[in-house]
């Protein structure tokens, strides 16, 4: 890493904080900051980051602040970063913070995007970290052992839709109806399984109208109180689903989150679709959940919140492999809240995961992530109604019809 002092009023230091900067060859660049960091040194610290988010700019990479190293920031200190960063709302600076002092920055603010580590901020970025090329060996052999069970776990659905196409209009083989579900999941950005899903256990057309949903509204994107404002588009459910994962890590001070939903065509099973903090077994155990004793099974079968302070202590949890790949991970404790429509129907489930056991959330937390479920419920259902019925619409649409 190549230091270079940030240049504080007066000449003096940043009150006690060093700050590095660290080139990469990738989409960022990361200011390391070390120390103590009070009300003084974020002034300081706000009056040279105008020139590294320029520099960084100029380059076409997103500005990084790291501030894992540093010891403590003082209330003052992350009210005075704040203002120095409002101006950044369009596109906030990333922020890489350890868990007390992401508490700080609850809620978020409009300048800032708090992250609990550096593959979160590359992840949302779109820019994996560069790793040096390496023989295959069992890790590489392993990853795409899941890549291959996570393609046997889709593929039967998306043969599913095919069957449907080629019965209800007649294509002439099977790739022509492959053709038509990827033309529209690419011209909408619905991804192939969702796409599929919809397509399986929608109500039928009439096949003599134009229109898949004659007369369907269309509706502007629900006002969501905690993931509003955050500068990405409804429609696109790969950023809304990272976002709102991040953001559950950082509401609920946890090391790691998943989020699932469920998919009617696969008998309302749960299916992972973000998460971080999770290694690739753990992934690959939680990509499809049908029950029990998955705690996000358990959130949804009870209609409310799970607490498993301790999963080496849980009857249901110590025995399962479920478990055991949690434990394997690095999870010790994990907290999860369904996401609940007006009229019971879970939608979805958020999972919270923690590195040392015990009940860590408070009240206030445990309202945040329920407000967060709230999100969830009224974006995937916007998201429904709204963005895979157009694709729907643009299967009907752009397939030969009969007579």
């Amino acid at each position: 890493m190549t230091q270079e002092q940030a240049a504080p009023p007066h000449g003096d230091t940043a009150c006690g904080a060093t700050l590095g900067v660290q080139p990469t060859a990738g989409r960022v660049e990361i200011l390391c900051l070390t120390g103590v960091l009070d009300a003084d040194g974020a002034t300081a610290l706000g009056r040279e980051l105008p020139r590294h988010v320029d520099k960084a700019s100029r380059a076409g990479q997103r500005l990084v602040l790291d501030l894992t190293g540093v010891r403590s920031v003082s209330a003052a200190a992350a009210r005075r970063l704040d203002s120095h960063t409002r101006h950044l709302a369009e596109d906030p600076l990333l922020v890489i913070a350890t868990a007390p002092v992401r508490a700080l920055f609850s809620p978020p603010p409009a300048g800032l995007r708090v992250y609990p580590s550096l593959g979160a901020v590359l992840s949302a970025v779109g820019s994996p970290p560069r790793r040096a090329v390496a023989p295959i060996g069992r890790d590489s052999l392993q990853a795409e052992l899941f890549g291959l069970k996570a393609k046997i776990r889709t593929g039967p659905l998306i043969g599913m839709a095919q069957g449907v196409l080629l019965e209800r209009y007649a294509l002439a083989d099977s790739v022509a109806a492959f053709d038509l579900l990827k033309q529209a999941s690419q011209r909408h950005n619905v991804p192939m399984r969702v796409l599929a899903s919809a397509l399986v256990t929608a109500p039928p057309p009439n096949e003599s109208s134009p229109a898949w949903f004659p007369g369907r509204l269309r509706t502007p994107p629900p006002p969501l109180e905690l993931l509003g404002g955050r500068g990405f588009q409804a429609g696109d459910r790969k950023h809304v689903l990272r976002t709102l994962v991040y953001e559950a890590v950082t509401l609920a001070d946890a090391d790691g989150a998943e989020v699932h939903l469920s998919d009617r065509a696969l008998e309302n099973s749960l299916v992972l679709e973000a998460q971080t903090g999770l290694d690739s077994a753990h992934r690959d155990r939680l990509a499809l959940v049908s029950g029990p004793p998955a705690v996000s099974a358990r959130a949804r079968e009870l209609g409310r919140p799970v607490f498993v302070a301790d999963i080496a202590a849980d009857p249901e949890l110590a025995g399962a492999e479920e478990g055991a790949t949690a434990l394997a991970a690095g999870s010790r404790a994990l907290y999860a809240v369904p996401a609940l429509t007006e009229t019971g129907e879970c939608a979805g489930v958020i999972c919270v995961h923690r590195m040392w056991p015990g009940r860590w959330m408070t009240t206030a937390q445990h309202t945040a992530l329920a407000t967060l479920a709230d999100d969830l419920v009224a974006w995937h259902s916007w998201y429904r109604r709204a963005v895979v019925l157009e694709a729907l619409e643009h299967v009907h649409s752009h397939a030969p019809h009969r007579g």
